[in-house]
């Protein structure tokens, strides 16, 4: 009974990474070329290959080591790839807020 459920378990872990991959090929779609470039990061066509490769071998394959290649290349793309890519595109948060301005203002008193 135990084993079952940590089969289960299991099973929803790779879903949930399943879906972040899904998630971060998609947004991967979603971003203009030249974002990319201005970003310095490698090009759209490169991530949506690594991406697609990663989902596709996740959802199809399901074997431990491509599961963790797919992860890891999600991961760089969401942690690096993608806030840089919002700060290029004018995304990021704060709303034309200064670097120094903290949450209740300027860190440098309004100078």
């Amino acid at each position: 009974m135990l084993l079952q459920g940590f089969g289960s378990l299991v099973s929803y872990l790779f879903l949930g990474l399943l879906v972040m991959s899904a998630f971060a090929l998609v947004h991967a779609a979603l971003q203009r070329e030249d974002a990319f470039r201005a970003a310095d990061k490698q090009t759209k066509s490169f991530w949506l290959i690594i991406l697609g490769v990663a989902v596709a071998v996740q959802a199809l394959l399901g074997g431990i080591l491509f599961l963790l290649v797919g992860t890891i290349a999600t991961i760089v793309y969401l942690v690096d790839v993608r806030p840089a890519l919002r700060l290029v595109s004018g995304g990021g948060r704060g709303g034309g807020r200064s670097s120094s301005d903290g949450p209740y203002g300027p860190w440098n008193g309004n100078r």
